[in-house]
Order: structure tokens, then C-alpha cells, then sequence
């Protein structure tokens, strides 16, 4: 079987990050020898790829940590959209009155009891925010190329 370059180029992923058979490693090295043009691109990419492995290595613990404090915060992201929407219609609850089939007032219950439905919409709002807060901490950007 003839070994093309189309198929080194798809075993070079394998081969650069180290994680290449013996046998592979040695079909790779063995084309490059013959193609020098590739051999010098594989080595530029070598050389990079070693710049990109110098960071340092993140603790073992970190991805328990980080799943945890994930956890938490949708804990409390859940929390607060419940304790915001119960405030929220609470605060904004209508009394609506009919007479003979048609309506005959409506109002805003905060008409009535403004201080106890202020507080309600006070603390749905503030509820509101913290749950934006957390959205936007939990919400991850699209990784560009």
C-alpha cells in the first residue's frame, strides 16, 4: 500500500500531539524524510506547539471546584428567578371589579397598599438583577478561531 500525503496529513493531529503509536511515529518520520518541504512545515509547527505546552499546569482539584461553584451559582440563579417572579406578580397583582357582564374598575393593587407592594417590587427587583448577574457570569463566549 502506497502511503499518500493526504493521509500523513491526517496522522500528523496524532503525531504532533505525541500521542502516535511507534509504528505511526515511524511511517511519519519515514514520508517526511522523503518530502522535505512538509518536514520543515512539521518542524515549525513542533516548535510551536512546544512554546504552547510551556504553561503550567493547572491543580487537579480545580475541575471539582469550578463544578461546584457552578452548581452553587445555578442553585442560586433558580432562586432568585422563582423569589423574582413571585415578587414581580405580587407587586404588580390588579383588582378587576364587573357589573352586568362588563368591567367596572380596574386598578393596581399598589393603588391600595403601596408600602407592602413597593417592597415587593423592590425586592422583585432586586431579585431580577442578581439573576442577570449571575447569568452573565455563568455565560461562557463562543471560543473564535
Amino acid at each position: 500500500m502506497k502511503v499518500t500525503k493526504e493521509i500523513i496529513l491526517d496522522l500528523l493531529p496524532i503525531y504532533l500531539a505525541g500521542e502516535a503509536s511507534q509504528a505511526t511515529c515511524a511511517l511519519v518520520e519515514e514520508y517526511l524524510a522523503a518530502d522535505p518541504e512538509l518536514a520543515q512545515s512539521v518542524r515549525s509547527q513542533q516548535a510551536d506547539s512546544s512554546l504552547r505546552m510551556d504553561l503550567p499546569e493547572l491543580p487537579p482539584e480545580l475541575e471539582l471546584k469550578s463544578l461546584h461553584r457552578t452548581r452553587h451559582l445555578l442553585s442560586w440563579q433558580r432562586w432568585l428567578f422563582g423569589l423574582g417572579m413571585g415578587f414581580s406578580a405580587v407587586a404588580l397583582s390588579s383588582e378587576i371589579s364587573f357589573r352586568e357582564g362588563r368591567i367596572r374598575e380596574f386598578h393596581f393593587l399598589i393603588r391600595d397598599y403601596p408600602e407592602v407592594l413597593g417592597t415587593c417590587l423592590m425586592l422583585g427587583l432586586s431579585c431580577w438583577i442578581a439573576y442577570f448577574l449571575i447569568r452573565r457570569r455563568l455565560h461562557t463566549a463562543p471560543k473564535s478561531s
